[in-house]
């Protein structure tokens, strides 16, 4: 398997995309509140998106399209209102958002998505939206910088913007892929991430580049929560154009396993970074369950663990207090003997076992301390009941937490 390289950028690293932002007022005064990728090559796509049954406007028109074989050119998306439950006038701004998009620059009305994100039930302003567009439209760029700030410009409590990129080998050709993320809370996803938005350079038949994707999400972006509520708006959607000159991904070949990997790296970097930059989160809380009886099981134990409050408030504390993290996965669902259970905490201060078959161990607890004050707090779990094993993300619960969400709308 070719090695996959960590380079500089996001969006723009791939051949062909081009990135722009712009202070559209949709909300706030004075922010970057939208950005647009596009690809002048038509691209094929990819997506997952939420599966709330209350579905943001937004997120059906971009279901359409990815389901569709039309080809895609390009993403729009706005933050500060999230044109969820808004009813035929939220449907209305995605076309009116689209048709700016698609009359600039010459591209089909269908083979443009478009994402939001903010606050519910508030109508969008198309007027600001239009001109957003048009603004963009002619500062679009494939610097890495304008990549960066298309990243920061679809934050909203975020505190910090999330993009990656990678490349590697196929057939004597370099191949990139990169993207972007946002998402700091309501983050609990059932299909993939709040927003992410990914792409590609790479030559990849639609149908396998989708089950790729469906894949790769099982195990990243599926795996994290913040607070345990699902997104009406949740999208995901990667875009590829073909420019690297591979040839075409038409078969689960080496090749597919090469961009199967490289998608797992950047959806992990970026999921992490979302778990990590949860709303009022001072940690990264992660769970390592290994040795389940089935990759099912050991999912389902992982998530119950980072998505417990009562876990997640200990983590904050630095209190070693294993019970909430058994009985978190005491009542995940999943059957186990908790007289096989193995238990520790880990960080890079240390490992430390607190639970052994059944049985309560004596440790120190200001060592213990010391281990769960890291950025990082791990519980690792050891069933011994199989061979299978999974990872999810979290982070703690702090007052701030409530503090956000208490004025959100203000």
């Amino acid at each position: 398997m070719s090695e996959i390289k960590v380079i500089k950028g996001g969006i723009t690293a791939a051949q062909g995309f081009k990135a722009a932002y712009t202070e559209a007022g949709v909300k706030y005064p004075n922010r970057k509140d939208m950005a647009m990728v596009y690809s002048e090559t038509p691209c094929v796509s990819a997506g997952t998106f939420t599966s709330n049954v209350v579905k943001a406007a937004c997120v059906q028109w971009d279901m359409k399209i990815v389901k569709s074989d039309k080809p895609m050119h390009g993403v729009v998306v706005n933050t500060g209102i999230a044109n969820a439950c808004t009813g035929q006038e939220g449907f209305d701004a995605c076309e009116a958002t689209a048709k700016a998009m698609s009359d600039k620059l010459g591209i089909p009305v269908d083979s443009i998505a478009v994402g939001s994100t903010g606050v519910i039930g508030m109508q969008l302003p198309v007027d600001r939206l239009v001109a957003g567009v048009n603004a963009m439209c002619d500062k679009l760029d494939s610097s890495i910088e304008n990549g960066t700030n298309a990243s920061i410009a679809i934050m909203t409590t975020d505190t910090v913007n999330k993009e990656y990129a990678v490349q590697f080998e196929l057939g004597g050709h370099t191949v990139t892929l990169g993207g972007m993320s946002k998402g700091s809370g309501m983050i609990h996803p059932n299909m993939c991430t709040m927003l992410a938005f990914l792409s590609s350079d790479i030559a990849i038949d639609k149908s396998l580049m989708q089950e790729a994707v469906s894949d790769v999400i099982a195990d990243t972006f599926n795996m994290i929560s913040v607070d345990g509520d699902t997104s009406t708006n949740d999208t995901f959607i990667l875009i590829a154009n073909g420019l690297a000159g591979n040839d075409k991904i038409t078969t689960k070949n080496a090749d597919y396993d090469t961009f199967k990997q490289a998608l797992s790296v950047v959806c992990e970097f970026l999921a992490r970074k979302m778990a990590s930059d949860g709303e009022g989160a001072t940690k990264l809380f992660t769970a390592h369950v290994v040795n389940a009886s089935s990759k099912k099981d050991a999912k389902v134990l992982a998530r119950s663990i980072i998505s417990s409050n009562l876990s997640k408030a200990a983590i904050y504390g630095c209190d070693a207090n294993f019970g909430r993290f058994l009985c978190a996965m005491g009542y995940s669902g999943v059957s186990f003997d908790q007289t096989k259970v193995e238990l520790f905490f880990e960080s890079k201060a240390g490992r430390l076992q607190v639970f052994k078959m059944g049985v309560p161990l004596e440790f120190d607890e200001e060592f213990a301390t010391k281990i769960m004050k890291e950025e990082e707090v791990i519980v690792y779990v050891d069933m011994h009941d199989g061979d299978a094993e999974a990872t999810a993300w979290g982070c703690d619960l702090t007052y701030d937490y409530v503090k956000i969400n208490a004025d959100y709308r203000s």
